[in-house]
Protein backbone atom coordinates (compact mmCIF):
# COMPACT_ATOMS: atom_id res chain seq x y z
CA UNK A 1 0.00 0.00 0.00
CA UNK A 2 1.60 3.06 -0.84
CA UNK A 3 1.52 6.46 1.80
CA UNK A 4 -1.00 8.02 0.06
CA UNK A 5 -3.40 5.38 0.28
CA UNK A 6 -2.62 4.30 3.85
CA UNK A 7 -3.19 8.16 5.04
CA UNK A 8 -6.83 7.76 2.57
CA UNK A 9 -7.56 4.49 4.47
CA UNK A 10 -7.05 6.49 7.62
CA UNK A 11 -9.62 9.54 7.05
CA UNK A 12 -12.98 9.28 8.66
CA UNK A 13 -16.26 10.35 6.27
CA UNK A 14 -19.17 11.27 7.86
CA UNK A 15 -22.06 11.88 5.82
CA UNK A 16 -24.41 14.28 6.24
CA UNK A 17 -22.12 16.61 8.46
CA UNK A 18 -22.34 19.49 9.55
CA UNK A 19 -25.29 19.62 6.84
CA UNK A 20 -27.46 17.48 4.77
CA UNK A 21 -25.75 16.15 1.87
CA UNK A 22 -22.07 17.06 2.89
CA UNK A 23 -19.33 14.42 3.31
CA UNK A 24 -17.34 15.67 6.16
CA UNK A 25 -13.55 14.13 5.69
CA UNK A 26 -12.25 13.95 9.57
CA UNK A 27 -8.27 14.25 9.26
CA UNK A 28 -7.86 13.96 12.90
CA UNK A 29 -7.02 10.45 13.16
CA UNK A 30 -3.65 11.07 10.82
CA UNK A 31 -2.42 12.95 14.23
CA UNK A 32 -3.85 10.29 16.85
CA UNK A 33 -1.41 7.58 14.74
CA UNK A 34 1.62 8.56 14.93
CA UNK A 35 3.20 6.62 12.17
CA UNK A 36 0.27 8.02 10.45
CA UNK A 37 1.06 11.46 11.17
CA UNK A 38 4.85 11.05 10.30
CA UNK A 39 4.21 9.71 6.69
CA UNK A 40 2.06 12.63 6.27
CA UNK A 41 5.07 14.83 7.17
CA UNK A 42 7.54 12.74 5.19
CA UNK A 43 5.18 12.58 2.07
CA UNK A 44 5.13 16.65 2.48
CA UNK A 45 8.94 16.86 2.92
CA UNK A 46 10.04 14.41 0.00
CA UNK A 47 7.40 16.05 -2.12
CA UNK A 48 8.89 19.81 -1.51
CA UNK A 49 12.83 18.34 -1.24
CA UNK A 50 12.34 16.33 -4.50
CA UNK A 51 9.77 18.61 -6.55
CA UNK A 52 9.48 21.79 -5.35
CA UNK A 53 12.59 22.98 -4.50
CA UNK A 54 14.78 21.92 -7.71
CA UNK A 55 12.21 23.91 -9.85
CA UNK A 56 13.14 26.77 -7.83
CA UNK A 57 15.93 29.25 -8.71
CA UNK A 58 17.16 29.58 -4.74
CA UNK A 59 16.78 25.92 -4.41
CA UNK A 60 15.47 26.72 -0.95
CA UNK A 61 11.87 27.35 1.31
CA UNK A 62 12.49 30.01 3.14
CA UNK A 63 8.73 30.25 5.14
CA UNK A 64 6.25 27.83 5.59
CA UNK A 65 2.52 29.50 5.68
CA UNK A 66 -0.26 27.73 7.41
CA UNK A 67 -3.68 28.55 7.40
CA UNK A 68 -5.83 28.94 10.50
CA UNK A 69 -6.57 26.33 11.79
CA UNK A 70 -5.03 22.86 10.26
CA UNK A 71 -2.14 24.49 8.49
CA UNK A 72 -0.63 24.83 11.86
CA UNK A 73 -0.86 21.62 13.11
CA UNK A 74 1.25 20.73 9.79
CA UNK A 75 2.57 23.72 8.50
CA UNK A 76 5.67 24.06 11.99
CA UNK A 77 7.15 20.82 11.73
CA UNK A 78 7.49 20.77 7.91
CA UNK A 79 8.83 24.17 8.36
CA UNK A 80 11.21 23.15 10.94
CA UNK A 81 12.65 19.81 9.03
CA UNK A 82 13.18 22.74 5.80
CA UNK A 83 15.11 24.98 8.10
CA UNK A 84 12.36 27.72 7.48
CA UNK A 85 10.30 29.99 9.54
CA UNK A 86 7.22 29.28 10.07
CA UNK A 87 4.35 32.01 9.44
CA UNK A 88 0.25 31.85 10.45
CA UNK A 89 -2.37 33.16 8.69
CA UNK A 90 -5.17 34.02 10.97
CA UNK A 91 -8.53 34.75 10.93
CA UNK A 92 -9.35 38.80 11.47
CA UNK A 93 -8.54 39.99 14.92
CA UNK A 94 -6.27 37.28 16.08
CA UNK A 95 -3.09 38.63 15.32
CA UNK A 96 -1.31 41.55 17.33
CA UNK A 97 0.49 43.78 15.88
CA UNK A 98 0.53 45.68 12.35
CA UNK A 99 -1.45 43.24 9.68
CA UNK A 100 -1.93 42.72 6.45
CA UNK A 101 -5.61 41.62 5.53
CA UNK A 102 -7.04 39.74 2.54
CA UNK A 103 -10.72 38.73 2.08
CA UNK A 104 -12.40 35.62 0.49
CA UNK A 105 -15.82 34.64 -0.45
CA UNK A 106 -17.34 31.60 1.43
CA UNK A 107 -20.43 29.71 0.57
CA UNK A 108 -22.20 31.61 3.35
CA UNK A 109 -20.52 35.27 3.41
CA UNK A 110 -17.07 37.02 3.30
CA UNK A 111 -14.41 36.08 5.60
CA UNK A 112 -10.81 37.53 6.17
CA UNK A 113 -7.13 36.46 6.96
CA UNK A 114 -4.37 38.26 8.35
CA UNK A 115 -0.67 38.25 8.41
CA UNK A 116 1.69 39.99 10.20
CA UNK A 117 3.64 43.20 8.95
CA UNK A 118 7.07 42.15 8.07
CA UNK A 119 7.22 38.09 8.68
CA UNK A 120 8.09 37.64 5.12
CA UNK A 121 10.45 39.59 3.51
CA UNK A 122 10.86 40.41 -0.41
CA UNK A 123 12.22 37.76 -2.49
CA UNK A 124 11.63 35.08 -0.08
CA UNK A 125 10.45 31.46 -0.87
CA UNK A 126 7.00 30.37 0.55
CA UNK A 127 5.59 26.81 0.76
CA UNK A 128 1.73 27.80 1.81
CA UNK A 129 0.32 24.33 3.75
CA UNK A 130 -3.05 23.46 4.89
CA UNK A 131 -5.89 20.34 5.45
CA UNK A 132 -8.19 20.94 2.69
CA UNK A 133 -9.09 22.48 -0.72
CA UNK A 134 -12.09 23.12 -2.20
CA UNK A 135 -13.16 25.98 -3.73
CA UNK A 136 -9.45 28.03 -3.09
CA UNK A 137 -10.41 30.71 -1.64
CA UNK A 138 -8.78 30.67 1.55
CA UNK A 139 -5.52 29.44 -0.02
CA UNK A 140 -5.78 32.14 -2.70
CA UNK A 141 -6.64 34.70 0.23
CA UNK A 142 -3.29 33.42 1.58
CA UNK A 143 -1.25 33.66 -1.43
CA UNK A 144 -2.63 37.53 -1.83
CA UNK A 145 -1.28 38.18 2.07
CA UNK A 146 2.50 36.58 0.84
CA UNK A 147 2.37 38.69 -2.73
CA UNK A 148 1.47 42.00 -0.49
CA UNK A 149 4.77 41.23 1.29
CA UNK A 150 7.03 40.42 -1.74
CA UNK A 151 7.29 36.63 -0.95
CA UNK A 152 7.54 34.03 -3.70
CA UNK A 153 4.89 31.45 -4.02
CA UNK A 154 6.56 27.83 -4.70
CA UNK A 155 3.60 25.57 -4.19
CA UNK A 156 0.70 25.43 -2.03
CA UNK A 157 0.41 21.71 -0.42
CA UNK A 158 -2.98 20.13 1.16
CA UNK A 159 -3.76 17.10 2.29
CA UNK A 160 -7.16 16.80 0.75
CA UNK A 161 -8.64 18.38 -2.29
CA UNK A 162 -12.38 17.68 -3.18
CA UNK A 163 -11.97 17.19 -6.86
CA UNK A 164 -14.37 19.25 -9.58
CA UNK A 165 -13.96 22.29 -7.92
CA UNK A 166 -10.58 22.82 -9.06
CA UNK A 167 -12.81 24.98 -12.23
CA UNK A 168 -13.15 27.86 -9.86
CA UNK A 169 -9.60 28.47 -8.90
CA UNK A 170 -7.27 30.72 -10.08
CA UNK A 171 -3.81 30.27 -8.79
CA UNK A 172 -0.72 31.55 -10.67
CA UNK A 173 1.04 28.85 -8.65
CA UNK A 174 1.23 24.97 -8.80
CA UNK A 175 -0.88 23.62 -6.20
CA UNK A 176 -0.23 20.10 -4.90
CA UNK A 177 -2.50 17.60 -3.16
CA UNK A 178 -2.08 14.47 -1.45
CA UNK A 179 -5.50 13.10 -1.65
CA UNK A 180 -8.12 13.51 -4.21
CA UNK A 181 -11.60 13.31 -3.42
CA UNK A 182 -14.58 12.95 -5.98
CA UNK A 183 -17.81 13.06 -4.14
Amino acid sequence: MSDVEYLESIITKYPDFPKPGIVFLDIFPIFRDPIAFETLITHFVHRITSHTIPKSVRKKVDVVVGLDARGFLIGPIVALRLGAAFVPVRKKGKLPGQCKQSSYEKEYGIDTFEMQEGVIQHGQNVVIVDDLIATGGSASAAGALVRMQGGNILEYLFIVELMGLRKNWNFEDPVYSLIQVTE
